[in-house]
């Protein structure tokens, strides 16, 4: 027999985080010590009332199907809070509830491109954007962050990319893996764009709440953006709910009635005691996402110190998100074979900044999803291995 797999599989690409977390496993196994910096996930339980709202939702008969859009009832609370965060008017006819935020990209490209159009992506970004364009036969058109402008990237790079085929364009804010922010001014330009050339714009931004000593601005507010934008946003880094799957889509609704279909035809529906969970999450206290972001702001200046302190570092401040992005281009490996030498000699887990895209050549990724102690340790470990280098 020839191979047994489709040709489209060879375009899908993969996650390097669970990868590398999976050769870490494997030396904990062997009775190594690793810290971990290369998980994109909150170190903090999720929060007891909406383990407890779960819990409650089961008991009340939640564990059957729900509509493939979702719960009426978290269809209501995250328009209320789109609404009320993006100010704009959301009604729930927009809202579809998905098992995580990956679904988000993928139905997205899958009901808005095809083979011949063309998708402008941030680069070095989440790999999952890549993967997924050229999984569906759309050209994959990457538009580079640059350190100079602390990791946002330039309208004219935009511009210049912009073609007829454009179909899509996605901005990821606050971004993973550098920690960058569009500016205001970036979204109103990037907005002016988009109406003149009339392509959609998909805004992931699953870390909207996890900003320091600033407000999150989103295109969905800025006039005439909500017929153009599908806004991407979850649970797992805001609330601390990875495992538990549950993010959504906010968009118009003749798209979001194709992102209904694409649910039907896939996982039918997401969870129903998840979705509870998710409105005692929208609805209760937010002081557990605040002590949250302020235990992130104290590590985050920590681990950039750290990294800053050690020769042949250097590391740009980041405004949200969990990710340090340290420039290592002074030190004589490449990203993938530094991220290797501290796994093995240093015992700490980090990212290979061209897990990212071509672009994050030179850099690492380190996640401070982890505690202080941890982190001062690994910065440690870090600096006595690259000083044997």
């Amino acid at each position: 027999m020839g191979k047994a797999w489709a040709t489209r599989m060879e375009r899908l690409g993969t996650e390097s985080a669970f990868e590398v977390l999976a050769k870490a496993k494997q030396l904990e196994a062997a009775g190594r010590s690793v810290i971990h910096l290369e998980i994109g996930q909150p170190d903090f339980a999720t929060a007891p009332a909406i383990c407890d709202a779960a819990y409650e939702a089961m008991q009340q008969g939640y564990t059957g199907y729900a509509p493939a859009a979702g719960l009426p009832a978290l269809r209501q609370a995250i328009a209320e809070q789109v609404s009320q965060t993006r100010q704009v008017a959301v009604s729930p006819e927009q809202v579809v509830v998905m098992p995580g935020a990956k679904p988000v990209i993928f139905f997205t490209l899958l009901a808005l491109v095809e083979a011949g159009d063309e998708v402008i992506y941030p680069n070095p970004g989440f790999p999952i954007y890549e993967s997924v364009i050229g999984f569906t036969g759309a050209r994959p058109v990457p538009l580079p962050l640059q350190e100079s402008v602390d990791f946002r990237f330039q309208i004219a790079d935009l511009e210049a990319a912009i073609t007829p085929r454009t179909k899509l364009l996605i901005l990821n804010s606050p971004q993973n893996p550098t920690g960058g922010v569009l500016t205001l001014d970036d979204l109103k330009a990037i907005a002016r764009l988009a109406q003149q050339h009339q392509f959609y714009v998909l805004a992931d931004e699953i870390y909207s709440r996890i900003l320091y000593d600033q407000v999150h601005h989103s295109l969905l507010s800025l006039p005439d953006m909500a017929a153009q934008t599908i806004l991407l946003d979850g649970f797992s880094k805001t609330y601390a709910m990875t495992g538990w799957r549950l993010g959504y889509a906010v968009a118009p609704v003749a798209i979001a009635q194709k992102l209904e279909q694409l649910m039907i035809n896939s996982n039918s529906c997401t969870a129903s005691f998840t979705q509870m969970a998710g409105v005692q999450a929208l609805q209760g206290s937010q002081a557990a996402v605040e002590q949250m972001v302020s235990a992130f702001q104290r590590r985050r200046n920590l681990i950039v110190a750290g990294l800053n302190a050690i020769a042949g570092i250097s590391c740009r401040l980041p405004q949200g998100a969990f990710y340090a992005f340290a420039n290592v281009q002074l030190l004589p490996l490449d990203s993938n074979a530094l991220a290797d030498y501290l796994l093995e000699q240093a015992g700490v887990a980090v990212l290979s900044g061209s897990a990212f895209g071509k672009y994050g050549e030179g850099y690492l990724r380190l996640s401070y999803a982890n505690s202080a102690e941890n982190i001062q340790q690994a910065l440690a470990n870090i600096a006595e291995a690259i000083a044997r280098l």
